[in-house]
């Protein structure tokens, strides 16, 4: 499991997460809900330690990965595949090579070996055959699936998505939730979902959490979450203009307060 204590990161004096406290338990499928700036993608970037706390713990699997050295970090993020929000694949290569390219760079094995998962992957996600084709030849949620098939091509412990369904029309982000729903079943993996689409949320949650000041405002199953009575939560997920979270131009910038 991944247990975080006390997470504290701050930005040129302003603080982004203050003393976040949170357990993500193995086999889950937990979603991370909260307002544009709120610290969600940096949570994310501070559990594969590609930011650095200000202070705290990130224990995975029973070990705190803050003061590890580069090559004890290494060992530790091959336990995570990664969906980044616009995808993140490399123009210059095929789609056959950017999926490939954990699997040369951090494994042990043959070229027989790497091209039979490749194409694993790529089945996987509905892409047979498309190996050959670069990143700009295929559609955005097309793009998306190849990246999707990087993430998993090694059979990651943890899977991180972030943003997995911005900028893709309906029905493709609808194709993509089922997407990460099957793979939470078929791979048995630990999911972090971390978006601001609440149909994307219910869809794959087993749990959700929402982020607010810098730290865990709530936690519960989808069904408890659309009934709670919190105000916040309340205005977030039902995307209501009046509420106690307010536009962004309504607050001062202040060196003790959270942007939000």
């Amino acid at each position: 499991m991944i247990e975080i204590k006390n997470l504290h990161k701050s930005f040129n004096g302003s603080p982004v997460l203050r003393g976040l406290d949170l357990e993500i338990f193995d086999g889950e499928s937990l979603v991370i809900i909260g307002r544009s700036g709120c610290g969600k993608s940096v949570l994310l970037k501070l559990i594969l330690r590609l930011l650095s706390p200000d202070s705290g713990e990130i224990i995975i699997d029973g070990k705190d990965i803050i003061g590890l050295s580069y090559s004890e970090l290494s060992e530790v993020r091959k336990k995570f595949g990664v969906l980044f929000q616009s995808g993140a694949l490399f123009d210059s290569m095929t789609i056959r090579q950017n999926i490939a390219l954990p699997l040369e760079k951090h494994f042990k094995y043959t070229v027989k070996e790497i091209d039979f998962k490749v194409r694993e992957a790529l089945d996987m996600v509905g892409l047979p055959g498309i190996g050959d084709y670069k990143p700009a030849e295929l559609s955005g949620g097309m793009r998306k699936r190849a990246a999707f098939a990087r993430a998993i091509v090694y059979r990651p412990k943890y899977l991180l998505y972030d943003e997995p369904t911005t900028g893709l029309d309906p029905v493709m982000a609808a194709n993509i939730n089922q997407l990460i729903f099957d793979m939470n079943r078929m791979l048995s993996t630990t999911s972090i979902v971390v978006t601001h689409d609440m149909i994307s949320a219910n869809k794959v949650a087993e749990r959700i959490v929402m982020l607010h000041y810098g730290k865990i405002l709530t936690s519960g199953t989808p069904d408890i979450i659309k009934a709670t009575d919190n105000e916040t939560v309340r205005q977030f997920i039902e995307g209501n203009v009046e509420g106690p979270i307010k536009p962004f131009h309504q607050f001062a910038v202040e060196k003790d307060r959270t942007i939000v």
